[in-house]
C-alpha cells in the first residue's frame, strides 16, 4: 500500500474497505505476469464482497499463472472526499497500486442505479470515462452482469461487453489481449478480434438511428460485426470452474458466509423474472459437485454457514438428497445451512423434515401477487390454498415468522389485486392461530415486502408500460389501509428510483448522455435512498431534451425494434409473445419438467437443457 493511501485511511469510517490483506486474496507479483486485471464493483466493499460473480471471476483469473485480478470497490464519500483532496487515483485492494495503470477494468453491473458509480469510479481512476477518447490499447474498459441484456445505455464508455457466462469468455479475452501487447496492436485492432468472441459484444461497431417517433430505426453493425450476438454458455456446471476458496473479509459484510451455487437457470418461466430467462438453458450441479464444493469452501474460508444459490433452491431435481448429505455433515461440524428460495409448491414433508435438521431462521415465500387472476397473469402458478398450507406446516414445525414477497404494479393490476396482497397475509395470521401445534403463549409476525415491477428486457412484459409514480403512492397507501392487523408489517420500494430505473432498463444509445449529465450534477449511489437525488436525474433529462416516460409509460408494439434486439440470450422473440398473450388471456403455462414450452435457449447450449431429463 502506497503512505498517501495509509495516511488517509486515518480520516474515513471503515478503513477495512480499503486496506486488503484479507484471508485467502491473492498477491502476485506484478513482473511476472502478463495481465493486470482491475474487477470493479460499482458499489460499497460490504455489498461486492457478497457478490458470487465476482468470487468465480476472481479466482478464474488467478488461477493462471500469466494474469492478476485485484479487486476494487466504489469508495464511500468520505473516501472519495480523502481522495480527491490528496490526488490519491483509484487503486486496487490487493497490490495498491493504481488501476489506470492494469491492462483491463472490469464492472459488475447488477443493478441500473449503478451505473453512475462506475462513470465515477473511471473519474476517480483519473481515465478518460468516453471510449471513443481512450486511444491506447490499455486499459480495456469492459462490463458484465444482469444489466449487460441491454448495454445500450452505457455504450460510450465501454470498450467490450460480456454476455453471458463469464467463465467461458473471460479467459478468451485475456488471451487475445495478451497477444495484441505483445504484437504491437492497437485498440481498434483488439476491438476487431474480440467480436468474433462468443459472449463479447463490441458496441463501437454498431450504428444506431431512430424514426421520427423517437423509436429505434436500425443499430447497423459495422467492420464485420455479427448481426446478432449470443451469450456465452458453460455446458456443464460440473466441469464448470468453482472457486475452492474466497477471500474472508474483516468486517461484516451483507451475506458474510460460504456459498455453493447448485444450478444456473428456472424452470418456472414466470413472466416478469428477467433472470429466469436470461440464465437459461437450465444446467444442475450433482450432488457429489455441490458437496465437495461446499466442503473445500467451509474448510478454506473457517465459515460457520453454507447458503445454497440458485433462482430456486427446492427445484433442483435431487434437493432431497443433495440436503440429507450436506445435512450429514453440516450437522456434525455445527454448520448452519442456509435455504433461500424455497418455493410454495413444493415445500414437501421430506424438505421440512430436513429443514428441521439446520438451525431454524425465518421463512420467505414469494406469492408475488395478491390475487389469482393476477398470479395467472404472471404465470406464478401458485394458489392461495398452496400458501396457506405451506404456511401451516411451516408453523406445525414450530416456526412464528414467515415473510412474503409481492410485486406492485404489475401489467393489468387492480386495486383489488393491491387488497389481496392484504387479505392473503391475514389468512397466513389466521392459519398460525387456527393451528393446534402452535406453542401457547407465541405469537406470529408476517412481513410483506412489496417490490415496484420493473418490465425488463428478454422477459414477455419488456413490452409493457410501467406503473407511474403516482400510481405506485396511490397503491402504496392503499395497501396500508388495507391491513387489518398489527401482525403484518409492509414495506415497499420508492418510486422515483424505480423511474430511473426503468427508463435505464429498456433505454437506447440516447442515455449516454443523460447518464453523463446525472454524474457531472453530482448522482452516485442511485440505490441508496439518502444519496438518491431525482431533482438531478430531471434536470440531466431536460438539459438532453429526453422525456423520460418515452421509454417507460408506453406499451411497444411488437413490431417496434427493441435497442437488444441485436443480443441473444437464446429465449427467443417468438416465445415472449406468445407468453405475452397468454399473460392477457389470463392463461399460465406448465413450468419446463411439466412440458416443454419451446423458449429456445437449449440451442446456445448444444440442444442440451437439464429440465428435459
Amino acid at each position: 500500500m502506497k503512505k498517501i493511501v495509509e495516511k488517509i485511511l486515518q480520516y474515513v469510517q471503515k478503513p477495512a474497505r480499503y486496506a486488503g490483506g484479507e484471508l485467502n486474496s491473492v498477491v502476485k507479483d506484478p513482473e511476472s505476469v502478463d495481465i493486470r486485471y482491475a474487477f470493479c464493483f460499482p458499489d460499497l466493499y460490504e455489498i461486492g464482497m457478497s457478490h458470487l460473480g465476482m468470487k468465480i471471476l476472481y479466482s478464474l483469473v488467478n488461477e493462471r499463472e500469466d494474469s492478476w485480478c485485484e479487486r476494487v470497490f466504489a469508495p464511500d464519500t468520505d473516501m472519495e472526499e480523502q481522495m480527491r483532496k490528496y490526488n490519491v487515483p483509484l487503486f486496487a485492494l490487493e497490490s495498491g497500486d493504481y488501476i489506470k495503470d492494469f491492462d483491463m477494468i472490469g464492472f459488475s453491473l447488477m443493478y441500473e442505479l449503478c451505473y453512475t458509480n462506475m462513470l465515477n469510479m473511471l473519474d476517480l481512476a483519473q481515465l478518460p470515462l468516453k471510449s471513443a477518447d481512450r486511444a491506447d490499447l490499455t486499459p480495456i474498459i469492459c462490463c458484465g452482469g444482469p444489466c449487460t441484456c441491454n448495454p445500450e445505455p452505457i455504450t460510450d464508455f465501454v470498450d467490450i461487453v460480456f454476455l453471458g457466462d463469464g467463465e467461458e469468455s473471460t479467459p478468451a479475452v485475456i488471451e487475445l489481449l495478451k497477444e495484441c501487447k505483445k504484437n504491437g496492436a492497437s485498440k481498434r485492432e483488439f476491438l476487431l478480434k474480440a467480436k468474433d468472441i462468443t459472449g463479447v459484444y463490441v458496441p463501437s461497431l454498431y450504428k444506431d438511428s431512430y424514426n421520427e417517433d423517437g423509436t429505434l430505426k436500425s443499430l447497423e453493425p459495422l467492420g464485420g460485426a455479427p448481426k446478432s450476438v449470443k451469450k456465452s454458455v458453460v455446458a456443464d456446471m460440473n466441469k464448470c470452474f468453482y472457486p475452492k476458496e474466497f477471500v474472508v473479509p474483516f468486517i461484516s459484510i451483507v451475506h458474510d458466509r460460504a456459498v455453493a451455487e447448485i444450478f444456473r437457470g428456472c424452470i418456472r418461466g414466470c413472466r416478469f423474472c428477467q433472470a429466469g430467462f436470461t440464465y437459461r438453458p437450465i444446467r444442475e450441479k450433482s450432488v457429489e459437485t455441490i458437496n465437495e464444493q461446499s466442503k473445500a469452501l467451509i474448510k478454506s474460508t473457517g465459515y460457520d454457514e453454507l447458503s445454497l444459490c440458485s433462482l430456486s433452491t427446492s427445484d433442483h431435481s435431487q434437493v432431497n438428497e443433495m440436503l440429507s448429505s450436506l445435512i450429514d455433515w453440516t450437522a456434525k461440524d455445527k454448520i448452519n445451512l442456509s435455504l433461500p428460495s424455497l418455493r410454495v409448491d413444493n415445500f414437501s414433508d421430506e424438505l421440512v423434515d430436513k429443514l428441521n435438521k439446520v438451525r431454524r431462521s425465518g421463512l420467505t415465500f414469494a406469492p408475488e401477487a395478491g390475487t389469482q387472476r393476477l398470479r395467472d397473469v404472471i404465470n406464478k402458478n401458485v394458489t392461495e390454498e398452496e400458501v396457506i398450507r405451506t404456511c401451516t406446516k411451516a408453523f406445525d414445525n414450530g416456526w412464528t415468522s414467515v415473510k412474503l414477497y409481492f410485486m406492485m404494479g404489475l401489467p393489468t393490476e387492480t386495486m383489488e389485486d393491491i387488497e389481496g396482497i392484504a387479505d392473503l397475509g391475514m389468512q397466513v395470521v389466521h392459519a398460525f392461530y387456527k393451528n393446534p401445534n402452535r406453542q401457547k403463549g407465541t405469537g406470529v409476525q408476517v412481513s410483506i415486502s412489496c417490490a415496484s415491477f420493473i418490465p425488463k428486457p428478454f422477459t414477455p412484459f419488456q413490452w409493457e408500460p410501467e406503473d407511474s409514480m403516482e400510481s405506485l403512492k396511490q397503491k402504496q397507501e392503499h395497501l396500508l389501509e388495507s391491513i387489518p392487523s398489527k401482525k403484518i408489517k409492509v414495506s415497499y420500494h420508492e418510486t422515483p428510483t424505480s423511474l430511473i430505473e426503468g427508463v435505464f432498463a429498456r433505454g437506447d444509445r440516447r442515455l449516454n448522455n443523460v447518464l453523463l449529465d446525472a454524474w457531472k450534477l453530482g448522482c452516485k449511489f442511485d440505490s441508496w435512498g439518502d444519496k438518491f437525488n431525482f431533482e438531478a436525474w430531471q434536470k440531466a433529462f431536460e438539459m438532453n431534451g429526453i422525456d423520460p416516460y418515452f421509454y417507460t409509460r408506453r406499451r411497444r408494439p411488437f413490431d417496434e425494434l427493441l435497442p437488444w434486439d441485436h443480443i441473444d440470450f437464446g429465449v427467443s422473440r417468438s416465445f415472449l409473445e406468445r407468453e405475452n398473450i397468454k399473460a392477457h388471456n389470463n392463461e399460465t403455462t406448465p413450468h419446463c419438467r411439466i412440458k416443454c414450452a419451446g423458449c429456445g435457449a437449449n440451442k446456445l447450449n448444444g440442444g442440451h437443457c437439464d429440465a428435459r431429463n
